[in-house]
């Protein structure tokens, strides 16, 4: 059974014959490494109204395969069932990667003689007398794959016209064979090429370095570059570890509001979200008179969307106090916001933070949880990011992987607010920001305890002035500090924020009037301490401050995909 291959001749298969053909697609990996029965997919299974493009270009991959696993089927291609109507979904099957071509010990050499099909973008193209070298990476390593051919290879001419160049998505298969050169292990031998998408000339990422400003304006392209895919891979594996840590310890994972009505940092830097202002294409022509008043000539509220004034959360911490009195441990993982207007590397408008809450938990239980998480999940990058750790190592920090196993090894100091500010006070160094008990620390007094003082060893700084941390901290019986505590690493300085929560109800009442907060708009997080009060606590963990942490990436910026700050909410 023959498959034209041709931009003239398009392959054009029914729905149902492409989903036939997608369960007869083989994979050299299919049979000895399933996916185990416990584990996850690595990509959702689509609805059975889901678009097709993905079953279609692997209908490709198969027709183009050896034809015998096809012929042997062609009884069931000839006839599929009248209509898609109650057809069968076809199987899934995981596209091979790259990364399990090259990722083993023997970096691909086991694998010689067979025949693989790879799918990716070329990075580079180098075209000589006898020979072509196309560089194809997938994304899923930092490693290309390199495909050599000559004039004999299927869709040759699609190289030769200039169609295939850098930026451009192909498919490939050939034959793995060992490498004559020495960047790589093995490298293909292509049998057949064919374009899946060309590039327009005017593709921004070349083989040239380029600055991370710049690529900041191409941020919906900088992941196909070396550094930006070795950092959304890192966040990844810190994502995956993160959950992977707290659910092995029992932990329940909580979906906190993004929309909320109080402020948990009680700094009053919140997004507003409301619906008195017209929305869609009518905002910028929005007249001022439009906006609903009351007789006073204030915003009626009442008439807006939750009859009250609504913000985008800072922290998911209160939502998580709500649970963590009802299944004892649990943690949220997700997006949080601070209209803060700063243009610093360390500030961003929206981050992602990692809160976890423990009942039944004073702040030494807080310690050694924030500890043990820290140590859990730079492990884990350690041991199965190493291509990329080692690309960090090379070019954006070095020393990075020798910081980060310090991290895994050493034991954690600690040490109270009054001992840290005199021990500052004493090192006769000048600093930029004057230390005196009572001031906030600065990430120049945090970097010197944990690099200079204690040289490279992690740093937790606990027992803080209650005038300078948030409402709902412990207060200490010395009726100056909270229990409170901050956990500072070489080269970042503060990483994790954490408290033992108030408990008392008494206590946390008087904290609000201390400090002017509406105690109607905390009335639920004040029945907590009404109906079966626990002590508890938690920490919380800016999650681009511990992928900036585990990458050297300087720029906080460049730890996110999308970075949104003031003035900047492109893409």
């Amino acid at each position: 059974m023959a498959f034209p291959l041709s931009p003239s001749a398009p392959l054009r298969l029914k729905p149902y014959s492409t989903l036939r053909l997608l369960a007869l697609c083989s994979n050299p990996f299919s049979k000895s490494r399933p996916f185990p029965p416990s584990a996850a997919p690595r990509r959702a299974f689509p609805p059975p109204a889901a678009p097709r493009r993905r079953c279609f270009c692997t209908a490709i991959t198969a027709a183009l395969r050896s034809g015998e696993a096809v012929e042997a089927k062609k009884s069931e291609l000839v006839d599929p069932p009248k209509g898609e109507f109650g057809g069968r979904v076809g199987e899934f099957r995981k596209r091979l990667k790259i990364s399990e071509i090259k990722g083993g010990p023997d970096e691909g050499l086991g694998l010689v003689g067979q025949t693989l099909t790879v799918m990716g973008w070329v990075r580079t193209l180098r075209a000589q007398s006898s020979v072509t070298f196309i560089e194809v990476n997938d994304g899923s390593c930092l490693s290309n794959m390199q495909c050599v051919m000559d004039s004999d290879a299927e869709g040759y001419d699609q190289v030769e016209s200039g169609l295939v160049s850098t930026g451009a998505s192909i498919w490939i298969q050939g034959i793995l064979v060992a490498s004559q050169g020495s960047k790589q292990k093995v490298e293909l031998k292509v049998k057949k090429i064919m374009l899946v998408g060309k590039s327009d000339p005017s593709y921004p990422i070349q083989k040239k370095r380029v600055s991370r400003e710049f690529l900041r304006t191409k941020a919906h392209l900088r992941p196909r570059t070396n550094t930006f895919g070795a950092v959304a891979r890192v966040r990844n594996a810190l994502a995956y570890a993160t959950h992977k840590f707290f659910q092995e310890n029992g932990f329940v994972w909580v979906s906190s509001p993004i929309i909320t009505a109080s402020d948990c940092e009680g700094a009053g830097e919140q997004f507003c979200v409301t619906t008195l202002i017209p929305s869609s294409g009518e905002t910028t022509a929005t007249p001022i008179d439009a906006i609903p008043k009351t007789e006073n000539g204030l915003i009626d509220w009442s008439q807006d969307f939750f009859g009250k004034p609504a913000f985008l959360t800072v922290s998911g911490q209160l939502n998580a106090e709500t649970y963590a009195t009802a299944l004892s441990d649990v943690y949220t993982f997700g997006p949080t916001f601070r209209a803060e207007n700063s243009n610093t590397a360390r500030h961003l408008a929206e981050f992602w933070m990692i809160e976890p809450e423990l009942a039944f938990a004073d702040l030494d239980d807080d310690m050694a949880c924030a500890t043990a998480y820290l140590q859990y999940v730079v492990r884990h990058i350690l041991e199965n990011c190493k291509e990329d750790m080692e690309f960090f190592n090379t070019w954006i920090e070095k020393g990075i992987i020798d910081r980060l196993t310090d991290v895994v090894n050493k034991d954690f100091v600690q040490l109270t607010y009054t001992d840290a500010v005199e021990l500052l006070v004493k090192s006769k160094k000048k600093f930029e920001f004057p230390v005196k008990w009572g001031c906030d620390l600065q990430s120049e007094h945090e970097r010197y305890i944990t690099e200079q003082v204690f040289r490279g060893c992690p740093v937790i700084i606990r027992d803080y002035p209650k005038d300078i941390k948030a409402f709902y901290m412990r207060q200490n019986d010395d009726g100056r500090t909270v229990a409170a505590m901050d956990v500072l690493v070489p080269r970042v300085g503060e990483l994790i924020g954490g408290s033992q929560r108030e408990e008392r109800l008494e206590y946390l009442e008087a904290r609000l009037d201390d400090l002017k907060l509406n105690k109607d708009s905390y009335w639920w997080y004040l029945d907590l301490r009404r109906y079966g009060s626990v002590p508890h606590a938690g920490f919380g963990l800016g999650f681009e401050r511990l992928v900036q942490f585990a990458t050297g990436i300087e720029n906080i910026r460049d730890a996110i995909p999308f970075p949104r700050t003031p003035g900047s909410s492109e893409f």
